[in-house]
This record gives C-alpha cells, structure tokens and sequence, in this order.
C-alpha cells in the first residue's frame, strides 16, 4: 500500500515543493506515496472565509479558529487512523526514531497552523500530536512540514537507491554520521585518509565507527548516553547517496 499523506494548509501551492523533485519526486510519479493538500479557509462558513479571531482574553496576533479547522480535519479524516500531527515550536521534538514509526504506517495527516497558534479545544478534540522541528519559530507550519515529510518519505521502502543508505547514517545508530570522501585522492593538499583505499573492509567499517564516536562526542556528547557506541554497525556503506 503507498504511503498517503493529506496536509491542511491555507497555502496548498507550497507544496510538494521540493518533494516534486529528486528521489522523492520519482517515487511520487513511481506511485510509492501521494501527497493530496486541504484549502483550510474552504471551511469557512462566513461570507469572508474567515479562519481566525482574536486570542481569548487578549494579546498580540490571531488564533486558527476551532470550528474551522475541525471540519477541515474531519473532511480528511473520515473513517481514517492515520496519525494526525500539528507542527508547532512547543511540540515534542521531531526523532529519527519517531520518524521511522510514522514511515511504517499507511500515511499521516498533517495540520499546518499559522497566526499566533491554533485554539486548543481543537488540538484536544480531533487528538492532534504536537511536533516541533527545532527550538526556532516558523511563520507557519508549511516548512515543517515538509521536513517531515522529506524525513518520511525517503526511507519508505524502494525509495532510495541503497537501501544500506538509510541504515548508516546520522541518528540510526544512535551516533553521527562518520565523514565521507570521495575522488580525487588529493585535493587542495588534502588526502584521503589512507585506510578507506585499503581494500580492508572491516578496518574501514571500524574507522567510521571511531570518527563516528569522535563526532558525536564533540557535538553532541547527549547522543552518546542514549547509543550502544562500544562496536561498529555490521554491513557497509558503499554507494550510499541521496540525490
């Protein structure tokens, strides 16, 4: 079964964006996910097509309207269990972990707020899953999601070339990613590190192991508390590319 996801938004031409191209493009026209976007302010019942108000008990901005959104929710929602999910800077950080639960179901609604937020009575009732992307703020929730999406939609099976790929690479195993390298052999002064044209394989699968730990520790030292960083990953990462 392909991959389905449905995004409400009040800008429906921001997507598919980037996602119309590369891997992620070819698998969309191979049939392996859809994308299909909901025009929010279509469920507008005024003459205005109005999607906000003023936030309850004042303040700065507008708040997305309960009664708007939910009837856009429940037009793409019907008799659906797809995981609803409603990008936000105060939701639960987006993980590779995370990532991969979503990417083993059929699909995922996502709901794309703007103005100041969205009211929350909506949140509680249609059961919307808070995700945030970074400790930044958007001006709305179409960039987010589309990263998600990317995040998703790539490690759908078939997608990417080498499927080793998705296996050996930053946030899988718990680590960063270790460097890459490739032709010519000498650039500007620099080498190649001599051990990844050995032909040793396991030499080679133990040095990314190491440069991987080296990294992590350097960069994000709070990765190694929650990996298993004491021995290389099996299997290899030749070939590995995602254009």
């Amino acid at each position: 079964m392909a991959f389905r996801a449905s995004v409400l938004t009040l800008y429906p031409e921001m997507f598919p964006g980037h996602l119309g191209f590369s891997l992620a493009g070819k698998a969309m026209e191979r049939g392996q996910w859809s994308l299909d976007t909901v025009q929010i302010r279509d469920f507008a019942t005024d003459r205005h097509r109005t999607v906000d108000d003023t936030p309850a008990g004042g303040g700065a901005g507008m708040v997305l309207k309960a009664d708007v959104l939910a009837r856009a929710i429940d037009s793409a929602s019907e008799n659906d269990t797809r995981p609803r999910l409603l990008m936000s800077p105060r939701g639960r950080p987006l993980t590779q972990e995370r990532v991969r639960e979503l990417a083993a179901g059929d699909g995922i609604i996502i709901v794309c707020g703007r103005f100041e937020g969205v009211d929350q009575r909506v949140i509680e009732a249609r059961g919307l899953e808070e995700v945030s992307i970074g400790d930044y703020v958007l001006s709305g929730g179409e960039p987010a999601a589309l990263i998600v999406l990317d995040a998703i939609i790539r490690i759908l099976p078939g997608v990417m070339g080498n499927d080793l790929s998705g296996l050996h690479e930053s946030f899988e195993g718990g680590l960063l990613e270790h460097p890459h390298y490739t032709r010519p052999q000498e650039w500007e002064g620099r080498e190649i590190p001599a051990i990844l044209t050995s032909g040793n394989h396991g030499a080679i699968e133990k040095w990314r192991h190491q440069e991987a730990v080296r990294l992590t520790r350097e960069r994000r030292p709070d990765l190694l508390e929650k990996s298993d960083a004491s021995a290389p990953k099996s299997g290899s990462n030749f070939g590995k590319h995602d254009a």
